[in-house]
């Protein structure tokens, strides 16, 4: 897990993602990449992904260009979160109507399946520890989503607890708690890896 937790520190620190960006298009820059890497484990799947973070980041630009560049990242972390949020819930309601529809269009062809698809290597293979990130990756998608949303927020992104709780949500209190039961929760699944 050490060799997980140094890929990760060493990646995220690569770029000062503390610095105030000094326009839009430089912001989004520094967090497509991390917004992309957040997306893809929530969301199992890599096309669904990008389209969160495109809407995220064009939602971030039509409606708060206008405030100033310290509130873009909770902003921009918040409509991520609610869009990812929306993906999934739209997932599952697909999924019971393809249920509900016997798996067959009005054609007799064979809908598509509306689950999550495998998560396979892809943005993840330019780690030097391809297997720990996995099973580091793969553990995460095991907490519940809140638990979740915090570790990345907070332990990924670099957000402090105020702009966890403003990009959640709810308040500073809750985040502590759902970032100690998450990081608890991570150590007893990656056991092998100390």
């Amino acid at each position: 897990m050490n060799s997980v937790v140094s890929t990760l520190e060493a990646d995220l620190l690569a770029e000062d993602t503390r610095a105030v960006p000094v326009s839009m298009n430089a912001f989004l820059a520094q967090v497509e990449r991390r917004a992309f890497r957040m997306a893809e484990i929530h969301l199992g799947h890599r096309e669904d992904a990008l389209d969160a973070v495109q809407d995220a980041m064009l939602r971030l630009v039509k409606h708060y260009s206008d405030k100033p560049a310290q509130e873009w990242t909770p902003l921009f972390w918040g409509i991520l979160r609610r869009r990812i949020v929306d993906l999934q819930r739209r997932r599952k309601v697909r999924s019971i109507m393809v249920g509900w529809l016997g798996g067959k269009d009005d054609d007799g062809d064979e809908l598509p399946l509306w689950e999550p698809a495998d998560s396979g290597p892809g943005p993840l293979e330019r780690l030097h520890d391809a297997q720990s990130y996995a099973d580091m990756a793969a553990a995460v998608k095991l907490l519940p989503q809140r638990q979740r949303e915090a570790f990345m927020l907070r332990m990924l992104e670099g957000l402090d607890v105020a702009e966890t709780a403003q990009a959640m949500g709810c308040s500073e209190g809750s985040v502590k708690t759902h970032l100690s039961r998450a990081l608890q929760r991570l150590r007893d699944l990656l056991e092998d890896w100390r």
